[in-house]
């Protein structure tokens, strides 16, 4: 399947078509990485409204199978919340390759074991600290034999990212709150989780990010809910009302 019949499986295709496609063009890219086999097993964690877990599905085939797991509860997100995304995917032609489990914590909860993969797509910075990260990834190693991971790199490489940024560090360290953001981390800081835990990486790659409005939603989520500071204050003097420029990512692979 291509993004256009992927993001139409989407309850976010209806508010806006084209934002659905282009962040399902972006995780093709990301899938595309990381080399996803025909029939495989797959945990994902962080699977939030299923974006990555539709491309995923699309991509193991009708033998394979997607387990979806997140700790936020199915009311959590805006304008569609996570349980309405799931429930619309689940209802369409890949719904019978995926179970999505909502509150649920891998650290804590049984998601079973001897999965083929296991995917982390830019879910890294929502966790409450880098130490629970940690303890993840470390977990994650007795569920399955290869890990996908994916993040944005808060390393810009050109000025006009630096909005994004801003938008990043504003809202680090905002505690226990819905915000999106909440211990955001640097490529380094991960490569030395991923090593202190026993993975050992296979592969890094950067992943083109220009097609994404991530920018524009972390930025208007800053300055509407972050703490005053630094941060946001030059935020409100440099980011743009729209078409922000959002910082790149890279994926890697690892074992």
């Amino acid at each position: 399947m291509n993004a256009h019949e992927i993001a139409q499986l989407m309850a976010a295709w209806v508010p806006d078509p084209d934002i659905q496609v282009a962040q399902t063009t972006y995780r093709l890219a990301l899938a595309s990485e990381w080399r996803i086999p025909d029939g495989a097993s797959v945990l994902e964690v962080g699977c939030g409204q299923g974006d990555m877990t539709a491309v995923l599905a699309s991509l193991v085939g009708p033998n394979g199978t997607v387990v979806g797991v997140d700790i936020a509860p199915p009311l959590y997100g805006s304008p569609v919340t996570v349980g309405d995304s799931a429930r619309v995917l689940l209802d369409g032609p890949l719904g019978s390759r995926i179970s999505m489990r909502y509150e649920t914590d891998v650290l804590r909860d049984d998601v079973g074991t001897g999965y083929d993969l296991v995917v982390l797509a830019h879910c890294s910075w929502y966790f409450a600290s880098a130490d629970v990260l940690s303890r993840t990834l470390a977990k994650i190693r007795t569920l399955g034999s290869r890990l996908c991971f994916a993040e944005w790199d808060p390393e810009p490489v050109h000025p006009n990212q630096v909005p994004h940024l801003l938008a990043v560090l504003a809202q680090d360290r905002m505690g226990e709150t819905d915000g999106n953001i909440r211990a955001p981390l640097t490529r380094a800081t991960l490569l030395a989780a991923l090593e202190s835990t026993g993975w050992e990486v296979e592969q890094i790659t950067s992943v083109d990010t220009s097609g994404l409005q991530d920018a524009d939603w972390e930025i208007a989520a800053a300055l509407e809910d972050a703490p005053d500071g630094l941060a946001k204050e030059l935020l409100r003097q440099v980011a743009r009302k729209s078409g922000n420029v959002p910082l790149s990512a890279y994926a890697l692979t690892a074992r």
